[in-house]
């Protein structure tokens, strides 16, 4: 699947259940799901600045695709990294930096998340584009 369809998967997952507590739940089951950081990765060089919570995401460019980890001491804002780390791991960096993400509007995600979760959200999400345009510069 390419991250247009992997986030298609994810707007369809999300509005298939109508109640905000159901998606919720979801998300935090996501958050298990989400690949594992290694505790001496949980450190200021991987800590996503503007987040409520602490979150860490990892980028490693392998055979020229891009894979993240990600951790966080909060359940929901594990899940929402596991989101962004589901749509983006595994593609190129070029992809990730040209990829769309109405998706999150579209699962009504932002709309039902607190302003300082709303702004960790947005900084993962930059954060994971940086990740990708300095690979794609190396390249």
């Amino acid at each position: 699947m390419n991250i247009i369809e992997k986030q298609e998967q994810l707007v369809r997952q999300f509005s298939a259940l109508s109640e905000w507590m159901d998606r919720y739940t979801l998300l935090i089951e996501k958050g298990k799901e989400c690949p594992v950081l290694p505790e001496g990765d949980k450190n200021e060089s991987f800590l996503i600045k503007g987040c409520q919570s602490r979150v860490w995401i990892k980028a490693e460019l392998k055979d020229g695709k891009v894979y993240f980890k990600a951790d966080s001491d909060a359940v929901i804002t594990k899940g929402i990294a596991a989101l962004l780390i589901y749509v983006f791991s595994g593609e190129e960096p070029q992809a990730i930096v040209d990829a769309p993400v109405d998706f999150l509007d579209r699962m009504g995600l932002k709309e039902h998340l607190s302003p300082t979760r709303s702004n960790g959200l947005t900084a993962m999400l930059k954060q994971i584009k940086l990740y990708a345009l300095a690979f794609s510069i190396k390249k």
